[in-house]
Protein backbone atom coordinates (compact mmCIF):
# COMPACT_ATOMS: atom_id res chain seq x y z
CA UNK A 1 0.00 0.00 0.00
CA UNK A 2 2.88 2.38 0.73
CA UNK A 3 4.41 1.68 -2.68
CA UNK A 4 1.12 2.53 -4.35
CA UNK A 5 0.88 5.85 -2.48
CA UNK A 6 4.37 6.77 -3.65
CA UNK A 7 3.97 5.80 -7.32
CA UNK A 8 0.33 6.85 -7.86
CA UNK A 9 0.96 10.64 -8.24
CA UNK A 10 3.70 9.94 -10.79
CA UNK A 11 1.46 7.62 -12.78
CA UNK A 12 -1.40 10.11 -12.61
CA UNK A 13 0.75 12.96 -13.98
CA UNK A 14 2.07 10.66 -16.70
CA UNK A 15 -1.43 9.56 -17.70
CA UNK A 16 -2.80 13.12 -17.83
CA UNK A 17 0.21 14.28 -19.86
CA UNK A 18 -0.28 11.48 -22.38
CA UNK A 19 -3.99 12.30 -22.67
CA UNK A 20 -3.21 15.99 -23.27
CA UNK A 21 -0.65 15.12 -25.93
CA UNK A 22 -3.24 12.89 -27.57
CA UNK A 23 -5.69 15.81 -27.64
CA UNK A 24 -3.00 17.97 -29.28
CA UNK A 25 -2.40 15.40 -32.03
CA UNK A 26 -6.14 14.92 -32.54
CA UNK A 27 -6.68 18.68 -32.88
CA UNK A 28 -3.80 19.10 -35.32
CA UNK A 29 -4.93 16.16 -37.44
CA UNK A 30 -8.51 17.44 -37.52
CA UNK A 31 -7.33 20.89 -38.61
CA UNK A 32 -5.08 19.37 -41.29
CA UNK A 33 -7.96 17.30 -42.66
CA UNK A 34 -10.21 20.37 -42.68
CA UNK A 35 -7.65 22.34 -44.72
CA UNK A 36 -7.46 19.42 -47.15
CA UNK A 37 -11.25 19.63 -47.63
CA UNK A 38 -11.02 23.35 -48.40
CA UNK A 39 -8.09 22.88 -50.79
CA UNK A 40 -9.86 20.00 -52.54
CA UNK A 41 -12.98 22.13 -52.98
CA UNK A 42 -11.01 25.03 -54.45
CA UNK A 43 -9.01 22.78 -56.75
CA UNK A 44 -12.23 21.48 -58.36
CA UNK A 45 -14.14 24.79 -58.44
CA UNK A 46 -14.36 26.52 -61.81
CA UNK A 47 -15.32 29.80 -60.17
CA UNK A 48 -12.21 29.85 -57.98
CA UNK A 49 -9.98 30.09 -61.07
CA UNK A 50 -12.01 31.33 -64.03
CA UNK A 51 -14.86 33.22 -62.35
CA UNK A 52 -15.45 36.91 -61.90
CA UNK A 53 -14.00 38.68 -58.89
CA UNK A 54 -17.24 38.09 -56.97
CA UNK A 55 -17.36 34.40 -57.95
CA UNK A 56 -13.74 33.93 -56.82
CA UNK A 57 -14.49 35.59 -53.48
CA UNK A 58 -17.63 33.45 -53.05
CA UNK A 59 -15.66 30.26 -53.80
CA UNK A 60 -13.08 31.18 -51.16
CA UNK A 61 -15.81 31.96 -48.62
CA UNK A 62 -17.44 28.59 -49.36
CA UNK A 63 -14.06 26.90 -48.82
CA UNK A 64 -13.56 28.73 -45.50
CA UNK A 65 -17.01 27.61 -44.33
CA UNK A 66 -16.21 24.02 -45.36
CA UNK A 67 -12.99 24.15 -43.34
CA UNK A 68 -14.60 25.61 -40.22
CA UNK A 69 -17.94 23.83 -39.96
CA UNK A 70 -18.44 21.67 -43.06
CA UNK A 71 -21.15 23.88 -44.62
CA UNK A 72 -20.87 25.06 -48.22
CA UNK A 73 -22.24 28.60 -48.13
CA UNK A 74 -21.24 31.98 -49.56
CA UNK A 75 -22.33 33.72 -46.36
CA UNK A 76 -19.50 34.83 -44.08
CA UNK A 77 -21.79 34.11 -41.10
CA UNK A 78 -22.88 30.61 -42.17
CA UNK A 79 -20.91 28.96 -39.36
CA UNK A 80 -22.38 31.17 -36.64
CA UNK A 81 -24.40 28.90 -34.38
CA UNK A 82 -22.83 25.78 -35.94
CA UNK A 83 -20.34 23.48 -34.25
CA UNK A 84 -16.84 24.04 -35.65
CA UNK A 85 -14.59 21.06 -36.37
CA UNK A 86 -12.48 22.07 -33.34
CA UNK A 87 -13.56 24.40 -30.54
CA UNK A 88 -12.71 28.05 -31.11
CA UNK A 89 -12.09 27.83 -34.87
CA UNK A 90 -13.60 30.67 -36.95
CA UNK A 91 -13.35 31.68 -40.60
CA UNK A 92 -10.94 34.40 -39.48
CA UNK A 93 -8.44 31.62 -38.69
CA UNK A 94 -8.53 30.32 -42.28
CA UNK A 95 -6.12 31.84 -44.79
CA UNK A 96 -6.60 31.06 -48.48
CA UNK A 97 -3.99 32.16 -50.95
CA UNK A 98 -2.91 31.18 -54.46
CA UNK A 99 -0.32 31.89 -57.12
CA UNK A 100 -2.49 34.04 -59.40
CA UNK A 101 -4.55 36.54 -57.34
CA UNK A 102 -3.83 36.37 -53.59
CA UNK A 103 -0.10 35.87 -52.93
CA UNK A 104 1.12 33.53 -50.22
CA UNK A 105 4.03 33.91 -47.87
CA UNK A 106 6.20 32.05 -48.76
CA UNK A 107 5.13 32.37 -52.37
CA UNK A 108 3.74 29.43 -54.30
CA UNK A 109 5.40 28.43 -57.56
CA UNK A 110 4.35 30.75 -60.37
CA UNK A 111 3.52 29.71 -63.90
CA UNK A 112 0.63 28.38 -65.95
CA UNK A 113 -0.42 25.80 -63.36
CA UNK A 114 -2.56 27.35 -60.65
CA UNK A 115 -2.18 26.36 -56.99
CA UNK A 116 -4.21 27.05 -53.87
CA UNK A 117 -3.04 26.95 -50.28
CA UNK A 118 -5.45 26.69 -47.36
CA UNK A 119 -3.86 27.29 -43.98
CA UNK A 120 -5.02 27.70 -40.40
CA UNK A 121 -3.53 30.77 -38.72
CA UNK A 122 -3.68 32.13 -35.17
CA UNK A 123 -5.38 29.05 -33.74
CA UNK A 124 -3.94 28.26 -30.33
CA UNK A 125 -4.49 24.86 -28.80
CA UNK A 126 -6.75 25.25 -25.77
CA UNK A 127 -5.67 23.58 -22.54
CA UNK A 128 -7.82 20.75 -21.31
CA UNK A 129 -7.71 19.09 -17.92
CA UNK A 130 -3.99 19.70 -17.54
CA UNK A 131 -3.60 23.50 -17.59
CA UNK A 132 0.11 24.17 -17.13
CA UNK A 133 -0.41 27.92 -17.33
CA UNK A 134 -2.45 27.97 -14.13
CA UNK A 135 -0.05 25.61 -12.35
CA UNK A 136 3.19 27.44 -13.25
CA UNK A 137 2.14 31.06 -13.78
CA UNK A 138 3.72 31.07 -17.25
CA UNK A 139 1.94 32.46 -20.31
CA UNK A 140 -0.24 30.30 -22.54
CA UNK A 141 2.19 30.65 -25.47
CA UNK A 142 4.91 28.95 -23.43
CA UNK A 143 3.05 25.64 -23.43
CA UNK A 144 0.28 25.94 -26.01
CA UNK A 145 1.73 27.14 -29.27
CA UNK A 146 -0.30 28.14 -32.35
CA UNK A 147 -1.16 25.27 -34.68
CA UNK A 148 -0.61 26.09 -38.37
CA UNK A 149 -1.57 23.12 -40.53
CA UNK A 150 -1.99 23.81 -44.22
CA UNK A 151 -2.69 22.07 -47.48
CA UNK A 152 -1.53 23.03 -50.96
CA UNK A 153 -3.47 21.78 -53.99
CA UNK A 154 -3.17 22.12 -57.75
CA UNK A 155 -6.21 23.48 -59.52
CA UNK A 156 -7.89 20.89 -61.73
CA UNK A 157 -9.75 23.62 -63.65
CA UNK A 158 -7.32 25.45 -65.95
Amino acid sequence: MIEFAIIFPILLVLFIGIAELGRLFYTYTTLAKATAVGARYLSTSRNAVNGTTTEKANAKTEAKNLVVCGIKSTSATACNGQTPVVPGLTINNVLICDNFSTPCSPALASGFIKYFKVEIQSYTFAPGVWNLEAKTGATTETFYFPLKPGTEARSMMQ
